[in-house]
């Protein structure tokens, strides 16, 4: 009897133990930034392509710049409709507005709230994208408030943030005032340091989680920039849209590899109030600064990366097209070399971005710029006429 009883007691001892610890966090919502000014007909297989893993679309609707005035972007509400995830209306009022005229924002952003609704958007939210200075925060938390008052109830009112307000006294009171936040931790310092840290990205995660009481989420990037020089020291930075300068580009790209140790992190241990993650951008098949799609949906699911290259032959009597493809879901650098076991070769000659040198029994294509071969992509390399090519004894150098 004195046996069964220690026994219950013992069972109940680990129940409650069981009943203490920490479940599993559920699985942190994926979002997505679509930032493109102009649609295009490759939004149609990305949006389809992006379904299955990220459950909102966090659309860039208007622009107000200083002397340019207001933009809208030439989203298709067609395809937008079509897709059917929840939108969210993104709103970017530049940091350099010399101040934010309630009358005038509020207007325009309920003419596009209204706009989305007629045309049968299932409209979720706005989010206002303000890179106000810290001096500024009061009145940003003011020009907030007012602007909850006279949006629909139904619709969620979000802010984009920065790190920097973390050392304002203002912050837990400006975001009392709105429903979450996006904290910004991509392209926010000097960008010769680089475009993001992972470390310092989960410093101010959890620092921003001890501050606000709302949910909040990331945004983390999924793209490269370049940067040029300029005459006053400070470099230009290029990203979706070419610059028309002269200048050796240094081509800066968040490593996939960090991101998704990042997101492994935060689904293992999230900061408190964390929500999700938001990716920007929506690549497009033709976005050479964004990742791939694939590599992105990848990192988006914490799967291994791995780039697998591979040349790829293609003969007609005696007449070789040669390329790369890349068959793994990372991305990939251009390899440096590609060397191929030749015999009986007539003529050869490499594409741009490759210079080549021949022998009797080899060739050789050496890169020479950078580049990238997409996840699940190919690049053409050259041609060659020869009586054999002996694909075993050839090698890709990375």
């Amino acid at each position: 009897m004195v046996f069964f009883t220690r026994s219950i007691v013992l069972l109940m001892a680990l129940a409650l133990i069981t009943g203490c610890e920490r479940q599993d966090a559920p699985p942190l919502d994926q979002q997505l930034y679509v930032w493109q000014r102009q649609w295009t007909p490759a939004h149609d297989a990305a949006l389809r392509d992006s379904r299955a893993d990220f459950s909102t679309l966090r659309v860039l609707a208007l622009q107000a710049f200083p002397n340019a005035g207001w933009s809208r972007a030439r989203i298709d509400p067609p395809l937008l409709k079509r897709d059917g995830r929840p939108v969210i209306a993104v709103v970017r009022l530049d940091g350099q507005l010399k101040a934010l005229d309630q009358e005038e924002v509020t207007a325009q952003i309920r003419q596009v709230i209204s706009d989305w609704q007629e045309l049968g958007l299932n409209l979720a939210g706005v989010e206002i994208d303000h890179d106000a200075g810290n001096a500024r925060l009061p009145a940003y938390r003011e020009f907030l408030a007012q602007l909850r008052e006279a949006l629909p109830a139904s619709l969620a009112l979000s802010i984009t943030a920065l790190p920097s307000w973390l050392d304002s006294r203002e912050l837990p009171a400006l975001l009392s005032t709105v429903d979450s936040s996006v904290l910004q931790v991509h392209a926010v310092s000097d960008p010769r340091r680089g475009l993001f840290d992972a470390d310092q990205a989960l410093q101010w995660a959890k620092a921003w989680s001890r501050v606000t009481t709302k949910p909040f989420y990331l945004a983390l990037p999924a793209y490269g920039v370049a940067l040029l020089p300029s005459a006053d020291g400070a470099p230009l930075v290029e990203s979706e849209v070419t610059l028309e300068r002269e200048g050796r580009r240094r081509e800066l790209l968040a490593d996939p590899q960090s991101l998704r140790t990042l997101g492994t992190e935060l689904r293992a241990d999230p900061p408190k109030h964390l929500a999700g993650l938001i990716w920007f951008r929506l690549p497009l098949a033709n976005d050479r600064r964004a990742w791939s799609l694939t590599t992105l949906r990848a990192v988006a699911r914490g799967d291994v990366l791995d780039s697998r290259l591979t040349l790829k032959l293609s003969g007609d009597n005696g007449l070789y097209d040669i390329g790369i493809s890349n068959q793994g879901n990372l991305d990939s650098a251009w390899p440096e070399r590609l060397t191929l076991a030749v015999s009986g070769c007539e003529g050869a000659d490499a594409l741009a971005g490759y210079a080549l040198q021949q022998r009797p029994d080899l060739i050789t294509f050496t890169r020479l710029r950078d580049g990238r071969i997409p996840a699940g992509g190919q690049r053409a390399i050259g041609w060659a006429r020869c009586a054999k090519i002996d694909q075993g004894g050839s090698n890709v150098h990375p």
